[in-house]
């Protein structure tokens, strides 16, 4: 009985870091296109499979963005030549100078041309569903601006897909976003794939240009935005924006979570770092008093808990099979593994190959 007072205390701590995702409000007729106007930035590297899908949906939005810019960081395949197919302006980024990653170049070019009152930036892989743009509009002006980030919804097609998933939970824990104290709470980061910002707010702090050496430019501009503050909110993408990542393999899926998960890490507070790892311990322990026959009865009832938990969150965050909650163990070692290799690289200042450039932590 001790043990699963234990177990069931580690269990409420996912509640504690996961327990309101919430979404962004869906509009209503009555919802109107507020006056200010909207610049799209994508940065894009060698993104001609993923770009038509992205630039398909915004044209298709109700009520359109008033501009959208692709910015070519130096692709080597026919993303610039499908982005005008399409319909976008695109921007050839100049070289790449010291100092900075190929997404935050990327995006300050873009930002600097772009005209709109608030400047949505979104990662190639991402699209949005009907209606979704509406849905951040209407959103952004609830929360009174500031900086809203969207964490995708996870669009899973193929076994080793299924293998993302403690990634996804504990990439949106790590924000501090989504506990059960939802907006009581401001976020410490924002996620990658999706930013509305308004642009004075986002030149107040220097844009990207403030975190241009960063993989994850996220946690670094919330950072910035929370020390200028500048509101920050972030919801769950379902019904809104939708994305896939790393399909093409097991080696893309690995080295795109090693490039920069372990630096999240270090970037996550501590309070909620803590509350993490008691949650992944209260799984590993429940899987293991489970294949060790202990007290069965007990064993049963908490890896159950366990399931039932990952299941209800694991659909809040993609489209995973049900046996992934089932089989949670499996992609909860996958997570271990790849995330002691990504802080190994890190120690030893390894890089990551990653879309022809040599990617260093940090």
């Amino acid at each position: 009985m001790t043990m699963l007072v234990i177990l069931g205390m580690l269990w409420l701590m996912g509640w504690a870091v996961l327990g309101r995702i919430k979404r962004c409000r869906f509009p209503q007729p009555t919802d109107l296109k507020p006056p200010q106007k909207i610049s799209v930035i994508i940065p894009a590297r060698n993104e001609e499979r993923n770009l038509p899908r992205l630039l398909l949906s915004l044209q298709r939005q109700l009520v359109p963005p008033d501009e959208i810019i692709v910015v070519d960081d130096a692709s080597t395949d026919n993303t610039a030549t499908i982005a005008t197919k399409h319909g976008a302006a695109v921007l050839s980024a100049p070289a790449l100078p010291d100092g900075w990653r190929g997404k935050t170049w990327a995006c300050y070019n873009g930002a600097a041309q772009a005209k709109g009152d608030w400047l949505l930036f979104l990662d190639a892989d991402t699209w949005l569903e009907a209606e979704g743009l509406s849905a951040m509009r209407v959103e952004f002006i609830a929360v009174g601006g500031g900086a809203l980030s969207v964490a995708p919804m996870h669009r899973v097609h193929v076994f080793h897909e299924q293998f993302s998933i403690f990634f996804n939970l504990i990439m949106l824990a790590g924000t501090g976003a989504f506990t059960i104290l939802g907006d009581r709470l401001q976020p410490r980061g924002l996620l990658g794939q999706c930013l509305l910002i308004e642009t004075p707010a986002y030149q107040k702090v220097g844009g990207h240009a403030a975190v241009k050496h960063r993989i994850l430019e996220n946690f670094w501009l919330a950072e910035k935005l929370s020390e200028a503050n500048i509101p920050l909110h972030c919801r769950g993408g379902k019904n809104t924006l939708t994305f896939r990542m790393y399909p093409n393999g097991w080696r893309e899926l690995i080295d795109g979570w090693i490039k920069g998960f372990a630096a999240g890490a270090g970037q996550t507070p501590l309070p909620i770092l803590l509350l993490v790892i008691g949650w992944l311990s209260g799984l590993i322990m429940a899987a293991g008093q489970l294949i060790a026959h202990a007290d069965l009865p007990v064993s049963l009832i908490a890896y159950s808990l366990c399931v039932l938990q990952v299941g209800w969150l694991m659909r809040r965050v993609g489209t995973f099979h049900w046996a992934t909650a089932a089989l949670f163990p499996v992609p909860l070692i996958f997570y271990f593994i790849v995330f002691t290799q990504s802080i190994w690289r890190i120690i030893r200042k390894q890089p990551v190959a990653w879309k022809g450039r040599s990617i260093h932590g940090g």
